[in-house]
C-alpha cells in the first residue's frame, strides 16, 4: 500500500504556501477600496486552515518520496491547489459558478491562459492580480517539476534532463533542490525585469507588473479582453514578444550562462532547434501577411513574430484575430499549437527535443534500411539516445494523439462545432489558451461553453501540464498492485 503521509505533508505546505499568497492581492484590494479584500481573506484562512492541518497531521519520519508516492503527489497536489485557488474566483462579486471558477483557476496554474471572464477593464485589481500570479506560480512550479520530479518518473523522455548525470562537470549544482531556489531567483529577477521594461514602454505599474508574470510564465492571461492588442504599441510587442522567448528556453541553462558558461545556452541543440523552428514560422507568415495582406514588411513581420511566439509557446496572447488571416493562417497556427518549448522552461506542447529524439530516430531507421548490416546509432545533444528514452518519447507521442482526439470528440458530443472542438481540444491539452473560430479564438473565450465542456478542457489542461502519463498511470490497476 501507498503510504499517503508524505504526500499529504506535501501537499499541506503547498496549501499553506497559496493561502500566503492570497493575502497579497487581498492587500491590492483593501488599498482599492474593494470589498472583495475580505474574499480573499476568508480563502486564504480556510486554505491555511486545511493545508497546516493536512501538514500536521500527516508528519513522519520518513519524508523522502518513491516514485509511486511521486506520481500521487504530483497528480494530487495540482488539483487541489486549483481546488482551493478556484475559491476566490467563485466568492468574488464576478458571482463564477464553481465550474467557471474552476476551469480559470485550473487555466491559470497550468499556464494556459484560456479565460471565461468578460469586461476584464472593469474586474477588481485583485482578481486580475489573483490571475496572474496563478500564472507566475504555475510557471515556477512547472520548472522545478521538470528538474526534479519528471526525470525521476521516466516519463515521455524527461529522463534525458535527469540530475543524477554520471559526469559531475555536468551538474549546474550538486543538488536538484539547489537548482532549484537558484532557478527562483533567476526567476524572480527576470520578472522584475520584463516588469520594468514594460513599465518604461508606458504602461501602468499594476498592468506592467500582472502582465510581465504571465509573460515570463508564459501563461497569456493579461489585464484586458483585447489582450496585448489593447496598448497598440510596438515597444510593448517586440518586449512582451522577447520575454516569451526568454520563458521559452531552458532555465537550467541561464543558470550555467550566470556561473560562467554563457554559450552554453546557444550551443544546446534543443534551443538551436526551437529558435530555427520559431524563425522560419515567423518569416512565413510574415511572408504572406505581406503578400497576400498587402500588409507593410514592419507592421507584417511584428504581428507574425508576436503571434507565432505566443502560440508557439503556449502563451495565448493576441494583438490580432490571426484566424482570419486568411485560409493560410488556420493550419499554421493549429499545427504549431502542439510544438510547444524547450525542455526545463515554462512552455507546453509536446516539447522540441521530443521531435528531436524522434528524428533522429527516424533518420537512423532510413540509414539501417539502405545498410541492413550497418550499426547507426541515434543521438541527441551530441549523445548516444538510450532506447529506453525512445520507446518512452515514442509512446508519448501516441498517447498524445489519441488524448487529443479523445478530447475533440467529447467536446463534440457538447454540442460544439467542429472548428471549437478540434481547436479547443489542441489549446488544453498544449496548454495554449485561445483556440480558433469565433467562439474561442484570440477574439472570444470560454465563457458560452456548457459546463461540462469546462470540465473536459479542465481535465485536459491537467493532462496535458503533467505530461500526460503523470496522470493517466493513477488509472491502471497494474500502478496499485505493485
Amino acid at each position: 500500500m501507498i503510504d499517503f503521509r508524505p504526500i499529504l505533508l506535501v501537499i499541506g505546505l503547498l496549501l499553506s504556501t497559496l493561502a500566503i499568497v492570497m493575502l497579497i492581492p487581498a492587500a491590492v484590494d483593501a488599498s482599492a477600496g474593494n470589498p472583495d479584500w475580505q474574499v480573499f481573506t476568508l480563502a486564504a484562512g480556510v486554505t491555511l486552515f486545511i493545508g497546516v492541518s493536512l501538514a500536521l497531521t500527516s508528519r513522519t519520519r520518513r519524508t523522502r518520496l518513491n516514485v509511486r508516492q511521486a506520481f500521487v503527489m504530483t497528480t494530487l497536489a495540482w488539483i487541489a491547489l486549483t481546488a482551493f485557488a478556484a475559491l476566490p474566483f467563485s466568492f468574488s462579486q464576478l458571482d463564477l459558478s464553481y465550474t467557471d471558477a474552476f476551469f480559470e483557476a485550473m487555466s491559470g496554474i497550468t499556464t494556459t491562459g484560456s479565460t471565461v471572464i468578460t469586461g476584464l477593464g472593469s474586474v477588481p485589481p485583485g482578481l486580475l492580480l489573483w490571475r496572474a500570479l496563478l500564472q507566475w506560480l504555475g510557471g515556477i512550479g512547472i520548472i522545478v517539476m521538470a528538474i526534479a520530479i519528471m526525470p525521476m518518473l521516466r516519463v515521455g523522455g524527461m529522463q534525458l534532463f535527469r540530475m543524477e548525470s554520471s559526469d559531475q562537470s555536468e551538474k549546474a549544482l550538486p543538488r536538484a533542490a539547489q537548482v532549484a531556489a537558484w532557478i527562483g531567483i533567476i526567476y524572480l529577477c527576470l520578472t522584475f525585469i520584463w516588469a520594468g521594461a514594460l513599465w518604461i514602454a508606458g504602461l501602468s505599474g499594476f498592468d506592467a507588473v500582472a502582465h510581465a508574470m504571465t509573460t515570463i510564465a508564459t501563461g497569456g492571461y493579461s489585464t484586458r479582453d483585447a489582450s496585448i492588442g489593447y496598448f497598440n504599441s510596438a515597444a510593448v510587442d517586440y518586449i512582451v514578444t522577447l520575454g516569451m522567448v526568454i520563458g521559452g528556453l531552458p532555465f537550467v541553462l541561464y543558470l550555467g550562462a550566470i556561473q560562467g558558461n554563457p554559450m552554453a545556452l546557444f550551443r544546446d541543440s534543443q534551443v538551436q532547434w526551437f529558435l530555427t523552428v520559431l524563425c522560419l514560422v515567423i518569416v512565413v507568415v510574415a511572408g504572406f501577411l505581406w503578400i497576400d495582406g498587402a500588409m507593410h514588411p514592419h507592421d507584417a513581420l511584428r504581428l507574425s513574430a508576436f503571434n507565432v511566439v505566443s502560440i508557439m509557446t503556449g502563451t495565448g496572447y493576441a494583438t490580432a484575430g490571426y484566424d482570419t488571416w486568411g485560409a493560410f493562417a488556420v493550419p499554421i497556427f493549429f499545427f504549431i499549437m502542439f510544438i510547444g518549448g524547450c525542455a526545463g522552461s515554462t512552455t507546453c506542447g509536446i516539447k522540441i527535443f521530443r521531435f528531436q529524439v524522434l528524428y533522429s530516430a527516424a533518420r537512423s531507421q532510413f540509414r539501417h534500411l539502405v545498410q541492413p548490416h550497418g550499426v547507426f546509432v541515434p543521438y541527441y545533444n551530441r549523445q548516444p539516445i538510450p532506447d529506453e528514452v525512445i520507446n518512452s518519447v515514442l509512446s508519448f507521442f501516441f498517447i498524445f494523439g489519441v488524448t487529443f482526439t479523445g478530447l475533440a470528440v467529447a467536446l463534440s458530443f457538447m454540442g460544439l462545432d467542429f472548428i471549437t472542438s478540434v481547436s479547443g481540444a489542441a489549446s488544453a491539452i498544449a496548454n495554449v489558451g485561445p483556440g480558433l473560430g469565433p467562439v474561442i479564438g484570440p477574439e472570444g473565450n470560454y465563457s458560452a461553453l456548457p459546463d461540462a465542456a469546462k470540465w473536459i478542457l479542465s481535465a485536459g489542461m491537467l493532462l496535458g501540464r503533467l505530461e500526460l502519463f503523470t496522470v493517466m498511470v493513477l488509472f491502471t490497476r497494474t500502478f496499485w498492485k505493485a
